[in-house]
């Protein structure tokens, strides 16, 4: 039988079938030891082979189909290397917080240049405008111009009121879209009102610490009414970035492979060389230096980076 992974606990995977069948199931062992790098070797969006157990309501997943592309992290277990988030995705969107919480041009950076390496489109969410004063407000617009410059969609969107609620639902419709972001930015919130039948747990932003607390344990891809499926994902705080070559980091900030062409040596890394037309370009704001700093922390593979905001 094949289905597709809505759900992964670790040990477990629910797969759903084209006929919206639904079965519990878990991996043949041979999965966990040949040469798999990664937290988990099955992930959400995953489309599986499995078999049924004899006298039982459960499977064993025995394939997996090679994915067209997924979304990848550096792995918080220092016995794997990575932890793929999710795959065979249309499109992901980044909720982005300028305040309850803060977010760091850091982590939007490592998110949406591992998008681009994979050819996944990315859609930035600015979420809790309602909330936001005058100087935060300032922020957003900032931040919105750097994006939109090099090419990304940005969208203010508000639980509360419903803004712009009903554009991210015509993006949505009959994709696959992936939701991602610090924890406490709202996604569960946003999710619901996106989609009420799910009714999905939701906590506030620790008033102490400032910072969001886990509701979503485990990614999850749920059925959207409308047409399509949306992929919920737990709340993360760093985003490290794996497999990049220096010589392609660059290639996927839009705006410095736009300029590298022009560079003097063909094999620049845009840091101290002459003739760099890259930094000549961060000289001049033509590359916000907020996104040439990602891209060096990136090249020096800051394994140290927590995404924590210096706003």
């Amino acid at each position: 039988m094949q289905g597709i992974v809505i759900k992964s606990t670790g040990s477990w995977y629910i797969v759903r079938t084209d006929d919206g069948l639904y079965t519990k199931c878990r991996i043949r062992g041979k999965f966990r030891m040949e040469g798999i790098k990664s937290t988990n070797p099955v992930a959400v969006g995953d489309v599986v082979d499995y078999e049924l157990e004899p006298q039982k309501d459960t499977g064993v997943i025995v394939k997996i189909h090679p994915r067209k592309n997924y979304i990848i992290r550096r792995s918080v277990n220092l016995s794997k290397q990575t932890h793929i988030i999710a795959a065979n995705i249309n499109q992901a969107f980044l909720l982005i917080t300028v305040a309850n919480p803060p977010i760091h041009t850091s982590f939007i950076d490592r998110f949406i240049a591992t998008a681009e390496a994979y050819s996944i489109p990315v859609i930035l969410l600015f979420n809790k405008v309602d909330a936001l004063d005058e100087v935060q407000l300032l922020q957003m617009e900032d931040l919105k111009l750097v994006y939109e410059a090099i090419g990304y969609e940005c969208i203010e969107v508000s639980a509360v009121n419903g803004k712009n609620v009903d554009v991210v639902k015509e993006l949505m419709q009959d994709q696959v879209s992936l939701f991602s972001g610090h924890s406490g930015v709202g996604k569960s919130t946003l999710i619901n009102l996106i989609e009420p039948t799910l009714n999905l747990k939701t906590k506030e932003v620790s008033i102490q610490s400032g910072q969001g607390q886990h509701t979503t344990t485990f990614a999850e891809m749920f059925e959207l009414s409308f047409g399509g499926f949306i992929i919920d994902t737990p709340g993360i705080k760093g985003f490290g970035v794996v497999d990049f070559e220096k010589q392609e980091v660059g290639d996927y900030f839009p705006e410095i492979f736009h300029f590298k062409q022009y560079c003097k040596f063909n094999n620049c890394l845009h840091l101290e060389e002459p003739g760099c037309a890259v930094l000549e370009a961060v000289e001049s704001d033509d590359i916000a230096f907020s996104r040439y700093r990602s891209y060096v922390q990136m090249l020096e593979n800051d394994e140290n980076y927590r995404g924590i905001s210096e706003f």
